[in-house]
Formats: structure tokens, C-alpha cells, sequence
């Protein structure tokens, strides 16, 4: 069945250090996020030596509000869209009293209890900046940092990149035409409805960042307009009762229309958004990544949101929408996404345009030996479970207990990968690394057997 019910206990503490297997590859992981700790921990329990670099003393990730690292897309109001028990990590459960959707600060109390539950916090190096990673002349990765001690080049087998990828914000391209008299943020430097108090705030999305946003300034600005340029399918997160993303889950191997049909459900059972002002979506439930929210339809009911669609132009005070209606504004929040970038690569070593970068189980690089990605990947579902998978994926391999397929059938897999998630979802910068979360784990699982298989042989 899925992901849900194998989550049952956490497993033994770990009380003394693992030792350091000096034979094995010795890697460098960027960022202590969701991703790079799962990293940490299984390269930690695997005896394999290496590095973990945080730019800021957090950890955490995008889950800190005010993270040290300045990255950190956190509000105060910010909550998980994945019920605990599926965003949970397989061996370490969330704590039984969480809300079924847990608030950022629950969560970033949950990362640091995982670290410290399997002791590995002495391999984060915090406050340290990873500044550029090269191919070394013999095949190997130098990984320049810059950190208390000044700037320094240390060289490494492998390189585990999880910097995560709701950091870089991206603002409308081509920027939209007029001039605005009043002060334009993005969503990823939203922090608190204070920000929003007595003004007339147009928020531009349609994601859950968005619409979390115009319900917070429902509350406490003069007016709210929200503009939508293309209506996805709101869900709600509970159904009967339940967190809607548990109950009967299908097995991991179902065709892909079994998970589109429980979607198209949720979305019938939440109900449309027609009668709330907005255009009925033009694809499918199941053709996009589903987004969540509780209230929006109530603030818009209520009359304390209008729901406008896509902007015209600015002007001055004002924000003129497609269909000739405008709205006043003295402040435009810009919830549009956000880039995937990799500051510390060359764009001709790697380069995502338009946040599209083919990788083979989103995670291997064909052309880059001993360069892996983490939690690069927006899965129906949480990162957590999938970056976890990953990490333990690639420590079997450093560690020699994994072997790949040839590298012909790596390039066939990652193509028909690409190809089918291309023909399941209408083309966004947001959907170029979507993966069905149960189906990606199994996925997954069964590669590690084979490849196992392929060591022992």
C-alpha cells in the first residue's frame, strides 16, 4: 500500500559516533535543509566520511522562519500542506501530538530532534558558504567555501547537492507594462500580515503561498483583490474528516490515471471556484500540481477577497486586469514561483532554463559522475520521504553496495522519465520535476534491489 502505513516507529537513538570508513568515497553535502540532512544522516550511519555546509547557523531550511541563511521563504502563518504522517520521514514519525498539519515551527523542531535523534550534528559545518564546485583534474570535485576560518578549496570524491529550490525568486518575465507607485514584494519576502495591515494589497498567484497570503490580508487590509491568470483546482485538506492525503492509498505501482482519479475526486468533492469569481481551470484535476487551502473560499464568499484574473497593467495606483476591471494598490505581492539555481555551479557545467534539468530518478546527472541532486523534485506530496530515499540510494552507492544499470539504459530511463511527466502535466516552469510521490518511492526501492543484485553479482 502507500507510504502511509509503513511509518510505524522511530528507530533505535544512536548513541556513539558511527566511525569514519576510510576506504570509501568521501563526499560534501550543501545545505542542512530537509534534504541535506537526510543526506547527512544516512552517509553518517554509513560510515562514509564527509562534509556537510550550511550558509547560516539554522537548520532547517525554508522551514526557519527568519533563517540565519537569508534564503528562508517561511511566514508566520506558513504551514505544511502534506499531513505529518506522509511528510514524516519513513524511520522517525512526527511527534503523536502534531496537528494532522503541523506549523513551520513544529517542523523545524522535528529537523532538529531527527538530527539529534541520530546524532550526526558535529558533521554540519554552519555559517559557511559553498561558493563553487569544479571538476578537479583527475575526476574528482574541488568545493571551494568560505566560512569563519576565510576561504579555502577541499577536494571530494562526491558532491550532494540540496540547496534546496524556493529560494531564488522569480518575478514576472517580461515585467508587466506601466509604472506603479507603490511597493512591490515577492511571496519569498512575505513575513507576517503586519506588512499588509490598512493597505490595498493585490496578490498575483495561484499557488498555496498565494492564497495563504490573500486570506492573511483578507483579515487586515483595507481590500484584497487576488489575480489569477490560469485557475488550478483548489482542494481542501480534509476530507470526511481526515487528512485528505490519507486513507486508502493505492500501491506504488498503480497506473498514473489511479492517482489522477483520487485527485479529480478531491477536487469534485471540494467543489468549484466559479461561483467565486474565477474562470473554471482549462486542464484536468491531476494536470497540474494540486494546491491546497481551508479558507479561501470562505474570504471569498465573505466578499473580503475579489478574485480578479490575469494583470493588464500597472498604473499608478492602481492595477488594471485583463477583462478592463482594476483595483486599487499600494502594495502588489508577486507569489510567481521561484527559479532553480545553483549559484555554485557553472551554467555551462549545469544549468536549468526555464527550471527544467533532466536527471535520472531526479537525482543522477548522466554526464557529472559523482555529482547527485536532492530533493529537486515536487512530488504530490512532501519532499522529505522522496530526499530520504534518495540519500540512502546514494550512500549505497558510495559505499559500493549499489550498482547502476549501463549507462545506456540510465540515458533511456531518464528520457522516458522526462517524457511521460512532460505529457502528465500542461507546460510550467512548476511542473518540470513533478513526480507521483508513492509511485517515485517504489520506483525507487525497486532500482535499489536491482542495483544490489548488480553489487553482489
Amino acid at each position: 500500500m502507500g507510504y502511509l502505513v509503513k511509518q510505524s516507529h522511530r528507530a533505535p537513538a544512536v548513541t556513539a559516533p558511527v566511525p569514519v570508513d576510510e576506504s570509501l568515497p568521501r563526499a560534501c553535502v550543501i545545505g542542512a535543509g530537509s534534504s541535506g540532512i537526510a543526506a547527512a544522516k544516512h552517509l553518517h550511519l554509513a560510515g562514509i566520511g564527509f562534509d556537510c555546509f550550511e550558509m547560516g547557523s539554522d537548520i532547517g531550511g525554508t522551514w526557519v522562519l527568519d533563517n540565519s541563511n537569508g534564503q528562508s521563504a517561511c511566514y508566520d502563518t506558513l504551514e505544511i500542506n502534506t499531513s505529518c504522517a506522509r511528510m514524516a520521514y519513513s524511520d522517525f514519525p512526527m511527534p503523536a501530538n502534531y496537528p494532522p498539519y503541523a506549523r513551520h515551527d513544529q517542523v523545524a523542531a522535528y529537523f532538529e530532534q531527527y538530527v539529534d535523534h541520530f546524532g550526526f550534528r558535529h558533521t554540519i559545518t554552519f555559517d559557511t558558504t559553498v561558493e563553487d564546485v569544479s571538476r578537479a583534474a583527475d575526476g574528482r570535485w574541488d568545493v571551494r567555501i568560505t566560512g569563519p576560518g576565510g576561504t579555502e578549496t577541499r577536494t571530494y570524491d562526491a558532491v550532494l547537492v540540496a540547496n534546496g529550490h524556493h529560494w531564488d525568486p522569480r518575478w514576472p518575465e517580461p515585467a508587466y507594462p506601466g509604472s506603479f507607485d507603490g511597493e512591490q514584494i515577492h511571496a519569498h519576502d512575505y513575513r507576517s500580515a503586519e506588512q499588509l495591515a490598512g493597505r490595498d494589497v493585490v496578490v498575483v498567484g495561484a499557488g498555496n503561498s498565494a492564497m495563504d497570503i490573500a486570506v492573511e490580508a483578507s483579515l487586515t487590509a483595507r481590500t484584497t483583490t487576488w489575480s489569477v491568470r490560469r485557475t488550478e483546482w483548489v482542494l481542501r485538506k480534509f476530507f470526511l474528516g481526515k487528512p485528505s492525503d490519507q486513507g486508502l492509498l493505492p500501491p506504488g505501482w498503480v497506473p498514473w490515471w489511479v492517482t489522477a482519479t483520487r485527485l479529480r475526486i478531491g477536487a469534485m468533492a471540494a467543489g468549484s471556484m466559479t461561483k467565486h469569481g474565477l474562470p473554471a481551470p482549462s486542464h484536468k484535476p491531476g494536470q497540474s500540481h494540486p494546491v491546497q487551502s481551508e479558507r479561501i473560499r470562505e474570504r471569498l464568499a465573505a466578499g473580503a477577497i475579489t478574485a480578479r484574473p490575469g494583470i493588464e497593467r500597472l498604473d499608478g495606483d492602481r492595477v488594471v486586469f485583463v477583462d478592463g476591471s482594476s483595483a486599487p494598490a499600494d502594495l502588489v505581492v508577486w507569489a510567481t514561483g521561484y527559479r532553480v539555481s545553483f549559484p555554485f555551479l557553472a551554467p555551462e557545467l549545469v544549468s536549468a532554463r526555464d527550471n527544467d534539468l533532466p536527471l535520472w530518478k531526479r537525482t543522477v546527472h548522466p554526464d557529472l559522475p559523482g555529482l547527485y541532486f536532492l530533493g529537486l523534485l515536487q512530488p504530490l506530496g512532501a519532499v522529505m520521504p522522496l530526499a530520504e530515499a534518495q540519500a540512502a540510494w546514494i550512500a549505497e552507492t558510495l559505499a559500493g553496495r549499489y550498482v547502476p544499470p549501463s549507462e545506456a539504459d540510465v540515458r533511456r530511463q531518464m528520457a522516458a522519465e522526462h517524457a511521460r511527466a512532460q505529457r502528465r502535466f500542461y507546460p510550467s516552469p512548476r511542473h518540470t520535476m513533478e513526480v507521483d510521490f508513492d509511485h517515485y518511492l517504489w520506483d525507487l526501492a525497486r532500482e535499489r534491489k536491482k542495483g544490489r543484485s548488480r553489487a553482489a553479482s
